[in-house]
């Protein structure tokens, strides 16, 4: 007799209690996501608007991504023996850039030119100006569609790489969202894994207020996903719904990751203002430090 929904996660749970990260790991990769919310505000100084908001709430899972769990290639970031990561909510690709100046992949010069001409670093992702980058993103809603396309065209290649796709949860009230989770499903795509930004807030204000999903967890099960249910800024969760996540080959994985709009960042924290926003000198200052405290906090 086939187990119960509730009793194939309780089963699943104590799996991914089952993996252990050294101290060492952890701190590692806690001190890469301090050093890229460190990258993100070299980016966007006092007066220039950035989206800071979104791009600090996945730090951490990004982190464990690009210095962990992912396959990539330091010295070429076209190896077709890569795994992919596609920013669906591409406002936030910040995060990415900051991620991926960390691999060597162009000059920490380029962090100050973002959103110019003279750079490489646009407003939203690029794949034809800057390396690293595996589609053009932004427009919302399109990224999980692109991804299931890029994880089919590996499964006929034969290519045991993974697809991840970030996604922010204001994103999810766009229909193309959906469309590819059916079809994601359909398909058993379980080189790909979605995973949802799930900070409760988007560009004007909560998603609650603007466009309120009620049960998304129990809806991704519905379309026949695997779900993982993580708080986001843990690191031993996250690497475990990570490795979860490529062991299961039942279908696609999505890892709902419960965040907080402009994490570490007191003042921006929860905040919709700072989806995309200028910084005050003074709220600049207060960010340093803040970098500054969490690097003494993990070190200590």
């Amino acid at each position: 007799m086939a187990e119960s929904p509730v009793a194939e996660e309780c089963k699943r749970s104590k799996e991914r209690e089952k993996m252990n990260y050294s101290q060492e790991l952890v701190k590692e990769l806690q001190l890469k996501a301090i050093q890229v919310r460190a990258n993100i505000l070299e980016m966007i100084p006092p007066g220039k608007v950035g989206h800071l908001g979104g791009s600090s709430s996945i730090a951490d899972v990004m982190a464990a991504l690009y210095f962990h769990t992912m396959k990539v290639n330091k010295d070429d970031p076209k190896d077709p023996a890569r795994d992919r990561l596609i920013m669906s909510k591409g406002h936030a690709v910040l995060v990415q850039y900051a991620c991926l100046v960390e691999l060597g992949y162009f000059d920490r010069s380029e962090l100050g030119k973002v959103k110019t001409f003279k750079g490489l670093l646009q407003g939203h992702p690029d794949m034809d100006k800057t390396p690293g980058i595996e589609a053009v993103t932004g427009s919302l809603g399109q990224g999980l569609s692109v991804s299931l396309g890029v994880a089919l065209g590996l499964t006929l290649d034969k290519s045991e790489n993974h697809v991840y796709t970030i996604l922010g949860d204001g994103e999810l009230a766009e229909g193309q969202v959906w469309e590819a989770v059916m079809a994601s499903s359909v398909y058993k795509a379980s080189n790909l894994t979605a995973i949802v930004d799930w900070n409760g807030v988007q560009a004007t204000s909560t998603t609650a207020e603007i466009f309120p999903i009620e049960n998304l967890v129990e809806k991704w099960k519905a379309f026949g996903w695997n779900v993982i249910e993580i708080d986001g800024h843990d690191m031993v969760q996250i690497l475990g719904a990570l490795d979860a996540a490529k062991a299961y080959k039942e279908g696609p994985t999505v890892i709902m990751a419960h965040t907080v709009k402009g994490k570490c960042f007191p003042f921006a924290e929860g905040k919709a203002k700072y989806h995309n926003a200028a910084m005050t000198e003074e709220e600049y200052k207060t960010a340093w430090q803040c970098i500054d405290n969490m690097r003494k906090e993990v070190e200590a």
